[in-house]
């Protein structure tokens, strides 16, 4: 085959057919203009793979050399716009190697000897999403900063505690906060979990049963980094399951889908503290858009779409499973559509963690050298808010076990003080203490500390609650994880 045979994508097999491609059924099974951001892991692995080959003596040095010299020019053409990507060529391989084949001749034929694009997708996919997760790992990083800078200002900062959106207990705004940092903390774990199943060589599996070559594995794995916590090469162990596997894919938009839905969390709180009903917070203007219709209106867009594309994430989780439950071993061209939700859910999540780690926590003035710009805390609407629901009642019936009571009558007991207290439209604290002792004699002037919003905040003193000790415990905890 000669060097300008290769430009056409149906001769890399036409001996075979008798007829071309059709071009409805080209752009049909085309991946190249979602698959070329693969460039920069297809090369590295080719060069890794040539090194191998050389090295094994499969290759001379000189084709080596010519492969190298080639692979650095389409490197350049590609980074400076320059390189022509072709329908005719279906994919990012058969780009690349076409046009290395222009440039070195028989050299950047033999680069394809032992493997196939089965293993060198399976391989490319894998040396991408190991990038990107540690690019995500970054960020995830950044938005817990973001949420402990703001928490470390707000710990005094009484906030209603809500179960089923009804006002429960009080808590500190900080607390509130650092329980998405644990959230987002898990997902740094799950993340960095997923990245070592991802990061184990397919290449030298071939096509599916391996190679008749002298492939040296383990040593294309220690070029590429494809090694696991010891150090030792970690390279796919069955031919099959390497060229076939996409359970890393699986596992990482799992992952993602998961931390999309603590995003979608904290979004809706974010959209009720916003409005007017709460004011309990304001995100800057540049975060939210304004109405066609009624000039009043902030509209808080960012929450309100990242809530919109957890639901886009998780349908590429679906999608994704769906893909592999009717495969059978080995390689299908199902396959090819495991790229672009995956690349979706890449550019949804990390888009998604940048914007919310601003959002949070601010934006750097180069001028100043101060974060400005992040979540406004509107500290008086939050505590009004905390005295509405009778928010201490629990507190009154501790204090009544601590009296001796058993904890079902105490209980009982505040459900009569709260009703009362409801019908003269007041705060359990309001409530003489006459009429406090009505209910149970054993209550006594130090009650009013109990059922103080600041004291009952106080009193949860157990490690992970919510008094202002503890949460500045886990404040310089986080500070020392996050560096």
């Amino acid at each position: 085959m000669s060097s300008n045979q290769l430009d056409k994508k149906s001769e890399a097999w036409s001996a075979l057919f008798s007829e071309p491609m059709s071009e409805l059924v080209k752009r049909y099974t085309a991946s190249v203009f979602f698959d070329k951001r693969l460039w920069q892991a297809d090369i590295a692995g080719s060069l890794a793979h040539a090194e191998m080959l050389a090295a094994q003596g499969i290759i001379g040095p000189s084709d080596h050399a010519d492969i190298q010299r080639g692979m650095a020019q389409i490197t350049q053409e590609i980074e400076s716009g320059a390189f022509e990507w072709k329908l005719d060529l279906e994919d990012v391989h058969l780009n690349i190697e076409a046009r290395l084949t222009q440039l070195v001749g028989d050299a950047g034929k033999r680069l394809h000897t032992g493997r196939s694009r089965n293993d060198q997708v399976a391989t490319d996919v894998r040396l991408w999403l190991r990038g990107e997760i540690d690019l995500i790992g970054g960020l995830l990083t950044e938005l817990q900063r973001a949420l402990v800078e703001v928490a470390e200002k707000n710990v005094e900062v009484i906030l209603p505690g809500f179960t089923h959106l009804q006002v429960a207990q009080p808590v500190s705004f900080a607390h509130h906060l650092l329980a998405y940092v644990e959230m987002f903390s898990r997902d740094a774990e799950r993340f960095a979990d997923v990245r070592r199943r991802t990061n184990r060589l397919p290449l030298g599996s071939a096509a599916l049963a391996g190679t008749t070559y002298p492939l040296d594995r383990e040593r294309v794995a220690r070029t590429l980094g494809m090694v696991d916590e010891h150090g030792a090469p970690a390279v796919c162990q069955n031919s099959l399951d390497g060229v076939s596997d996409r359970d890393f894919a699986i596992e990482f938009t799992a992952a993602a889908s998961l931390c999309m839905v603590h995003i979608s969390r904290l979004s809706e709180e974010l959209i009720l503290w916003m409005s007017q009903n709460f004011g309990f917070v304001k995100i800057a203007d540049r975060f939210t858009t304004g109405s066609s219709i009624m000039p009043q209106k902030k509209n808080p867009d960012v929450p309100e779409l990242a809530r919109g594309k957890t639901g886009r994430v998780v349908g590429h989780l679906m999608g994704l499973i769906t893909l592999m439950k009717g495969q059978p071993l080995a390689y299908n061209k199902d396959n090819q559509e495991d790229k672009e939700p995956l690349f979706d859910t890449v550019d949804t999540l990390t888009d998604t963690l940048r914007i919310f780690a601003e959002m949070v926590g601010g934006q750097l003035n180069p001028a100043t050298g101060a974060k400005e710009g992040g979540l406004t805390v509107n500290a008086p609407a939050m505590e009004a808010a905390a005295q509405k629901g009778y928010a201490t009642a629990t507190d009154l019936a501790d204090y009544l076990v601590k009296k001796g009571l058993p904890f079902r009558d105490a209980h009982e007991t505040v459900a009569h003080a709260v009703k009362a207290a409801t019908s003269h439209n007041c705060d359990l604290s309001e409530l003489p203490l006459t009429v406090l002792q009505g209910f149970h004699p054993s209550i006594e002037k130090d009650v009013y500390e109990v059922l103080s919003l600041r004291g009952s905040l106080s009193a949860r003193h157990t490690l992970g609650g919510t008094a202002p000790a503890q949460v500045r415990a886990q404040i310089a905890r986080h500070r020392a994880r996050l560096g």
